[in-house]
């Protein structure tokens, strides 16, 4: 088969290429896009694959955008983080959704509705794509509200499979040889897909704010803040155990506005 896979989390797309290694769907690796510009590129210079496993919010915006740019010809399973409220939208069009963090199980039974569907005597090549009509619905269904909207959650790969970790419970991100954490009140750490910046650009900068060069901060753990040496600020954060983290003289008067709000 031929399979596109439209992802911005490297450890979620890694999940969907190892589940379809796993069904036998794809003994090649398939491609893997994270940006609706790419994914546009892609889809104009390439012939439409069998079957698309699309997540929603991509890295430069919503993926119903391409959909809108580029008639897609063929069955799209969404792997989404949105809530089930979409789920009768999907269903009546022939399309099958993923709510993050999924299982294999579920994976199998996304995949069996498609080999159902392609293999139905009455199915067609338009059978089960992006209607106009679906993509009206879920468009305004996902219709952002007025100004950015900033992530969430974060699906987080651990040994058992994907655990999901609340935005709020993120105590601050501190990059660690080019890879990203998101460490809780607890000082666990979670490895997060994207470098810093990259993470920096999906949170609300109302709630995380810079310290320096590798770390960022989330407000409603800041207990104080106190004046250091080298025009530098240490901040105490609400963790346990106590983490002190510092800011760099260049980010400092930065920092400080950001705090005042």
């Amino acid at each position: 088969m031929n399979i596109l896979i439209l992802e911005d989390e490297e450890l979620a797309a890694r999940q969907t290429v190892d589940f379809l290694a796993r069904a036998g769907l794809a003994p090649l690796a398939p491609p893997v896009l994270r940006s609706v510009a790419k994914a546009l590129a892609w889809l104009e210079t390439h012939p439409v694959p069998d079957l698309i496993f699309s997540d929603i919010e991509l890295l430069d915006g919503n993926v119903f955008a391409l959909y809108e740019q580029f008639r897609v010809t063929c069955p799209v399973i969404f792997t989404t983080a949105y809530d089930q409220f979409l789920l009768p939208a999907f269903r009546g069009n022939g399309i099958a959704y993923l709510l993050k963090p999924f299982d294999y199980a579920q994976f199998r039974e996304a995949l069996d509705k498609y080999q159902l569907l392609a293999g139905g005597p009455s199915t067609d090549a338009g059978a089960s794509v992006l209607s106009p009509e679906v993509l009206r619905t879920l468009a305004q269904a996902l219709r952002p509200s007025p100004g950015p909207q900033y992530k969430q959650r974060f699906s987080v790969r651990m040994r058992n499979g994907l655990y999901v970790l609340p935005v709020a419970d993120v105590a601050y991100v501190q990059a660690d040889a080019g890879v990203a954490f998101a460490v809780d009140a607890a000082g666990a750490r979670y490895p997060l897909a994207g470098t810093l910046a990259e993470v920096e650009r999906q949170l609300d900068p109302a709630h995380f704010g810079r310290l320096n060069r590798s770390e960022l901060v989330n407000i409603a753990f800041v207990a104080r803040v106190e004046a250091y040496f080298n025009n530098r600020l240490a901040v105490q954060l609400r963790t346990k155990p106590e983490a002190v983290l510092t800011t760099s003289a260049a980010q400092t008067p930065e920092f400080r506005r950001w705090l005042e709000g």
